[in-house]
């Protein structure tokens, strides 16, 4: 090939490439999903797990030794005060009744006997017709008789007391749980287990514990509300995250901090009229503290923390990112709230923030707040690449 041919030809092949790179489009814009700033009144709440339990828990137990011959009641329902659970065999007890009835027969006969023969010697002794030993004598057999009677009275009401408890009655009105007897089993007042419990649900009772410093903020709310900490209205969720549909009150604060733990017990009362809460369960108690006047909310992804400090992505006006630290508040459900570095209105990224520098050009496009969450990275500090 001539050398003036293969020039011309490589001068060719050098302007292309010169005109591709020329012709080569900038990278697209990043696209992320923005939300603006919300201003409103945001309640303060605080939570705490609670267990639930009965506000009576009658625990049942035999007061006489004998053989479980009936249980009268059918385990889960509720249950009457006064109405029978079980039922001892009660022929022995009948049998010490009427023995103890005879004894106070013979008791009667032998106080009557001696209270006659007083009545004829104090007259005769008042005339000198008999000793005095006679009169005395006459005297302590009566009142001995008197004595035994007495004492042939209280065995009677033992008797009959130890009769009426062959049957077991139930001495509040409560949901009665499973029978731990059996019919025919041998029951004893020192049993190891009890024979049922009986826990009275309506109200129902809710425990849970909170801190020192929950506690003080819970009284100083209180007081700022002018109410009595048993008047802080109180929520409860179910373990579904159901809310229970009857507030609830403060009914007990414990005296003094559990010093193993750091915290105060405190239990709740709530309505129960339906039996729907029972004995065991568990649910989130929540009291609110406050309101928050016209606070800055934003999504709690739109945050990063890095090494404790919390920056959030706002995009301005020309679609340029400003990567600017924030000071957070309170978790509101999906938001957190922002106490200083940001305006209401403000666009800040929920989505894709992991995308973007300081100064970079975005392409923004409506927050989806039900879209699945992306693992979001820390931003670039302002000023480094």
């Amino acid at each position: 090939m001539k050398p003036a041919l293969i020039a011309t030809t490589l001068i060719s092949i050098l302007s292309l490439m010169a005109c591709g790179e020329k012709s080569a489009p900038p990278p697209p814009s990043p696209t992320v999903e923005v939300v603006s700033v919300a201003q409103r009144d945001v309640p303060v709440y605080m939570e705490w797990i609670g267990s639930l339990d009965g506000d009576v828990n009658a625990v049942i137990r035999p007061q006489v030794t004998g053989y479980l011959i009936k249980q009268n009641y059918r385990e889960g329902d509720l249950v009457k005060k006064g109405q029978p659970l079980f039922e001892i065999d009660p022929r022995t007890f009948e049998a010490t009744v009427a023995e103890a009835r005879g004894q106070v027969a013979k008791q009667v006969a032998q106080h009557e006997t001696t209270r006659a023969n007083l009545a004829r010697i104090k007259p005769l002794a008042a005339v000198n017709a008999v000793s005095q030993k006679d009169l005395d004598d006459a005297t302590g057999a009566n009142l001995a008789a008197k004595a035994q009677l007495d004492a042939a009275e209280a065995s009677l009401q033992t008797a009959k007391l130890n009769l009426s408890f062959t049957k077991i009655t139930s001495p509040v009105t409560g949901i009665a749980g499973i029978a731990k007897a059996q019919i025919g089993d041998l029951l004893s007042p020192s049993m190891p287990t009890e024979l049922t419990t009986v826990s009275t649900v309506d109200p129902i009772k809710v425990y849970f514990n909170i801190s020192e410093r929950e506690y003080l903020k819970f009284a100083n709310a209180a007081n700022a509300a002018g109410k009595r900490q048993e008047h802080v209205p109180l929520e409860l969720f179910l373990v579904d995250g159901s809310l229970y549909p009857h507030p609830g009150r403060t009914s007990v604060l414990n005296r003094q901090v559990d010093t193993s733990t750091g915290t105060f017990k405190v239990a709740a009362l709530f309505p129960n009229q339906d039996n729907l809460l029972r004995p065991g369960q568990y649910g989130r108690v929540r009291a609110t503290m406050s309101v928050d006047k016209g606070a800055l909310l934003v999504p709690q992804r739109a945050v990063t923390e890095i090494q404790g400090k919390y920056l959030v992505a706002v995009v301005g006006a020309d679609n340029k990112v400003d990567i600017r630290p924030v000071t957070v508040g309170e978790r509101v459900g999906t938001e957190w709230v922002i106490t200083k570095g940001l305006q209401p209105g403000e666009q800040v990224i929920a989505e894709g923030t992991q995308k973007v520098r300081p100064g970079a050009t975005v392409n923004p496009k409506p927050f989806a707040a039900g879209a699945p969450a992306e693992k979001t990275a820390a931003p670039a500090p302002a000023g480094k690449e």
